[in-house]
Parts: C-alpha cells; sequence; structure tokens
C-alpha cells in the first residue's frame, strides 16, 4: 500500500470511529495475501473483529456500571455445599426470561449459604445479556437516596436506576431502616412493580420484615408487590463459610496434636 494511501486510510478509520479495524487491518491485510482471500471475505474479517471488539466494551461498561463487588460467576457455585437448591429454576434464572416478564428473585437464607454468591453470578449473566443492572446493599441504596434527597438530587438518582432492567439488592435485614429510609426505599421497589425486576437476598423471613421497615401497613404493601409473580429461593441449607472455618480449625487442631 502506497504511504499515502495508508496515511489517508487510517485518517478515515479515525473520524468514522473503527479502531479495531484500524488496529487490525494490517495484520489481516497480510494475511488475506498470503491465503489469497477474496476482497468480500477481507472486509467480512474486518467487520467481525470491529463488531466483537464492540461487544466486549459493552459488556466492559455494563459490569463496571453494575458496581458487582467482587465477580462471581455460576461455574464457581459450590452446588455440594447447597444440596437442595432447584439447579433446575437457577438454570431457567440465568436463560434471564424473569427479566423480561418483569418477575422477581428473593433469596431467602441465613448469612454464608451463597445468596450474594447466586445473585452476583445472574446479575452477571444478565450483563451478557445486554440488561443494565445495577448491584448495591439495602443499606447502600438507603444511604445513597438520603443524601440524594438532602441534595435536591433525589429525581436524577431515581431515574439512573429505573434504567436498570435489574436491581439486585444485596442483604436486605442486617440493619434496620429510619423511617424516611423505609419510605424512600419502598417507593423505588413500587415504582418498579411490573416494570423491572429486582433481585433480593435477605436473611429474614417475610414475616420479620417489619423489624426492617418499621411500619406494618408499608410493609405489607411493599411484600405484596415483591412477592407477586416472584421466585422465591429459600436457602436453607448449612452455612458454607461457617464450614469451611470449622474445617480450617480442625485441620489445625489435628496438626498441632501431630
Amino acid at each position: 500500500m502506497k504511504p499515502g494511501t495508508e496515511l489517508l486510510l487510517s485518517e478515515h478509520l479515525r473520524q468514522l470511529k473503527l479502531t479495531t479495524v484500524l488496529r487490525q487491518y494490517p495484520a489481516l491485510s497480510r494475511q488475506a495475501k498470503d491465503h489469497g482471500w477474496s476482497y468480500e471475505d477481507f472486509l467480512l474479517s474486518l467487520t467481525e473483529s470491529e463488531i466483537q471488539a464492540r461487544t466486549d466494551n459493552r459488556l466492559k461498561r455494563r459490569i463496571r456500571d453494575a458496581r458487582f463487588p467482587l465477580i462471581k460467576t455460576m461455574e464457581s457455585f459450590d452446588y455440594d455445599a447447597a444440596p437442595d437448591l432447584d439447579r433446575r429454576l437457577i438454570r431457567e434464572l440465568m436463560e434471564g426470561t424473569y427479566i423480561n416478564e418483569y418477575r422477581n428473585v428473593i433469596f431467602v437464607g441465613k448469612s454464608g449459604t451463597g445468596k450474594t454468591h447466586l445473585a452476583t453470578a445472574l446479575g452477571l449473566e444478565a450483563c451478557r445479556q445486554g440488561v443494565r443492572t445495577r448491584f448495591t446493599t439495602g443499606a447502600g441504596l438507603v444511604n445513597e437516596l438520603i443524601e440524594a434527597r438532602s441534595e435536591r438530587s433525589i429525581n436524577r438518582v431515581t431515574q439512573r436506576l429505573s434504567h436498570a432492567g435489574l436491581l439486585i439488592l444485596d442483604e436486605l435485614g442486617y440493619v434496620p431502616f429510619s423511617r424516611e429510609g423505609s419510605q424512600l426505599l419502598f417507593q423505588i421497589l413500587a415504582d418498579r412493580y411490573e416494570r423491572g425486576s429486582v433481585m433480593i437476598t435477605t436473611n429474614l423471613g417475610f414475616a420479620d420484615w417489619t423489624q426492617l421497615f418499621g411500619d406494618p401497613t408499608l410493609t405489607a404493601a411493599l411484600l405484596d408487590r415483591l412477592t407477586h409473580k416472584a421466585h422465591i429461593v429459600l436457602c436453607n441449607w448449612d452455612s458454607y463459610r461457617l464450614k469451611e472455618s470449622l474445617k480450617r480449625k480442625s485441620s489445625s487442631i489435628s496438626k498441632e496434636k501431630k
């Protein structure tokens, strides 16, 4: 290729924002010559590389915007530690149909049973399927809403949350909310009713949610909306973290005896 032509082509690709084509075409051009590709095959290879790069970048952006504290996948989940888990349901949830149907998913069980792992892994699958996802703790979201109200930016925050196809609330139940916090969270969740999916992990049975939100009427109204058409997963198996801790302790004692 003539130097002037190469410079002009590079400039055109920059203007068109075809950054991957700009990066790949010299190597692919050599491959095309070596293997006798047609013009169409060469162009197809270039466009495929651009599309794949943009797809990868969109996924990275969705994962970053989701704000997962840690990346957990379904492949790394220890199913043996959760013998009562409905694997068929989990496979169904991985397909993401519940999001299109605006259904909720609620994981209920004691600490250490893998609820957060499951929620994160399903959130990651949602990102892979092109769904805007937001991960936060219940207390974290309430604090964010209270701060936004005090700074008169509550509308901006609520609009941003409404754009998420999946809102994941982790660790709901560990910290009781103030009256203001309960009302703000209720409004967010009520607005998503049959308009956007919510995924919740909680250590509290539904009968105990009043101690979290304070107001029995508000709690009943919230549960009515959240549990309607929801997938409720009871995580009643033993704590995985506790078993691992006991195993390490037992191993340490055995070594000391030797």
